[in-house]
């Protein structure tokens, strides 16, 4: 992999940056969920700058009028308790090249709405917010007109991971999953304790055509619950997991998965690796979650890991 990213990054020397455009935008509510808070990044012609919004750091211009027709999209779920703004530097570049890229915050499961996180009903309601995000693309947001509607992707991290794996056809099998629950006492924890189990149907979408998934959260235990999942995907894992992502689960999928995946291991890396690069202010905010092991740095590792993102979404969005 260390080969791959020298090559990628040959070619980022070789390109001119142009900003990406960024636009605040909300899904209005319907009888399927409430209201989402939507970010979208477009190509734009403009030079970039920065853009401090709360602790993070954007490289964009803000409503940059969009350039280029027939843009595919991909949108992004971020993880448990996350934020839309969580994988912008992955959003920044496909932005740049070309790409239309919406991330919503997940209602109940977000960092200033933690009311369904830890509730089942959140693995039911997050198929859904991106199924809604995606009809809200490609009718009624702003650049709906420019959007190949054949060129959709994906990109999921931790739970959102196990979104995509939803979307892409898979039937989680949350009482004999390899997931471990902090706490006994949590409603989830209970709720498959006692086979409390979602008795809906799952939202799928055959729209997205090609998934990223950074160290998913694995509820499929069995390889039958992932038979319906054909959709090329590129999946990431870490080697140390975290955040109810165990090292061994993501390594199964991948052997699970009935169509081989693009599957990379990334060394001395944490669960929290495949988050965008931390502000110094998101560092002090959140440790936690900013603060790699000692001898990985993050900075380098994502100079690569967007750029091999973005090269699957090209050979695969064509």
């Amino acid at each position: 992999m260390r080969t791959l990213f020298v090559v990628v990054l040959l070619c980022i020397s070789a390109t001119v940056a142009h900003a990406a455009g960024i636009k605040f935008l909300t899904v209005p509510p319907d009888n399927t969920g409430p209201a989402l808070k939507v970010i979208v990044w477009t190509p734009c012609a403009e030079s970039t700058e920065d853009l401090t919004v709360g602790p993070y750091v954007l490289r964009g211009r803000r409503d940059c009028p969009t350039t280029g027709q027939r843009l595919p999209l991909v949108v992004i779920s971020h993880g448990h308790g996350g934020s839309y703004l969580g994988h912008h530097d992955l959003a920044e570049i496909l932005a740049d090249a070309g790409f239309v890229v919406a991330a919503i915050n997940h209602p109940g499961d977000t960092f200033s709405d933690m009311s369904h996180a830890a509730d089942m009903s959140e693995f039911v309601e997050r198929p859904t917010d991106i199924k809604r995000l995606i009809d809200y693309m490609l009718a009624d947001a702003p650049d709906a007109a420019r959007i190949d509607t054949a060129r959709i992707g994906f990109f999921g991290f931790s739970r959102g991971g196990y979104t995509g794996l939803v979307l892409a056809g898979g039937n989680p099998d949350f009482a004999h999953a390899n997931v471990p629950c902090p706490d006994a006492q949590l409603p989830v924890c209970q709720e498959i304790r006692h086979q409390k189990l979602p008795l809906t149907t799952l939202t799928h979408d055959g729209r997205i055509r090609a998934y990223v998934l950074a160290d998913p959260l694995n509820e499929f235990p069995q390889a039958g619950d992932l038979q319906s999942v054909q959709a090329p995907i590129q999946l990431w894992a870490s080697q140390f997991g975290g955040d109810g992502v165990l090292p061994e689960t993501v390594p199964a999928l991948a052997d699970a998965l009935p169509r081989r995946p693009e599957f990379h291991v990334v060394p001395e890396s944490g669960h929290f690796a495949f988050l965008a690069p931390c502000s110094v202010s998101m560092k002090q905010r959140a440790p936690e979650v900013c603060v790699d092991a000692a001898g990985f740095d993050r900075d380098a590792f994502h100079a690569g890991f967007d750029q091999m993102a973005l090269q699957f979404f090209r050979a695969n969005l064509r």
